[in-house]
């Protein structure tokens, strides 16, 4: 597996991250965020994030997959972590490292939804609206990418290159 090329540098990441949480902190004014990490993927994107913020934050962290045993999604949404505090009334913004599909982004929200918190709202690095298969959106969005296999900054491929500071394409042999 080799990079074929870098599409996001860590200067335009940067960058990004900074505007990102210039229009949180202007829509959380005043108001405690519970932010919830997506693992394994969103924890280097939500750790910059987070400190850009300037509202209070609640950090929590939540494993999920919807992939089991394939490299498509099932569509039945598996928590391998859950929540360890309470989001009664709660404004969530979900940290997701990248929207695909949509599915299991959709399920997460329907589901965190019967939590009863007081609003929902999901961040995500990167969007690839090219594989959506439903009308989900995020209501944060780092990058559009087109429909390549990515990594880099917290993504990976069979578990390496999450440590890279740049967003790179990847070609799988």
């Amino acid at each position: 597996m080799n990079i074929s090329k870098t599409l996001i540098t860590k200067i335009q990441i940067a960058e990004r991250v900074s505007e990102l949480a210039k229009q949180i902190n202007a829509d959380y004014k005043g108001q405690e965020l519970c932010v919830i990490g997506i693992l394994n993927g969103s924890f280097i994107f939500l750790a910059d994030l987070i400190r850009e913020l300037k509202v209070d934050v609640r950090v929590e962290f939540m494993g999920i997959s919807s992939y089991q045993d394939g490299t498509e999604s099932s569509g039945k949404l598996l928590i391998t972590k859950d929540l360890n505090l309470n989001l009664n009334m709660a404004d969530v913004l979900i940290i997701e490292d990248i929207v695909d599909s949509g599915v299991t982004a959709a399920r997460l929200v329907e589901m965190l939804k019967s939590r009863n918190p007081r609003s929902i709202k999901v961040c995500s690095l990167l969007n690839k609206q090219s594989r959506r298969v439903n009308d989900f959106a995020a209501d944060y969005i780092g990058f559009e990418i087109e429909n390549e296999f990515v990594v880099g900054y917290g993504l990976d491929c069979a578990g390496k290159f999450r440590q890279l500071k740049d967003i790179g394409v990847i070609e799988i042999n």
